[in-house]
């Protein structure tokens, strides 16, 4: 459930729904009974530093290099059913 601001079109008072984010109820005025309509404000999430884009390195020596999900390297790890193993 997902909480939001509705200001009333008939006395202006502003007051807090709490519905599903799929919902789409009509909502009317505690006060005074009139149709509200949904107020859109800015998200209270900000961020800050770096690390939040693909574009941002990780700098340091702590850092490794990516690695993908298959290897180019054709040394056999040792197992029976390697898929490193050379043919």
């Amino acid at each position: 459930m997902a909480r939001y601001d509705y200001r009333c079109t008939g006395c202006g008072s502003v007051f807090e729904v709490e519905h599903g984010m799929t919902e789409h109820p009509a909502i009317t005025c505690p006060d005074c009974g009139k149709p509200a309509e949904k107020v859109f404000s800015a998200s209270g999430i900000e961020f800050k530093g770096s690390g939040f884009y693909n574009t941002d390195q990780r700098g340091g020596s702590s850092s490794t290099p990516a690695t993908s999900g298959s290897s180019a390297s054709t040394e056999s790890c040792g197992c029976d059913n390697c898929p490193h193993k050379e043919k």
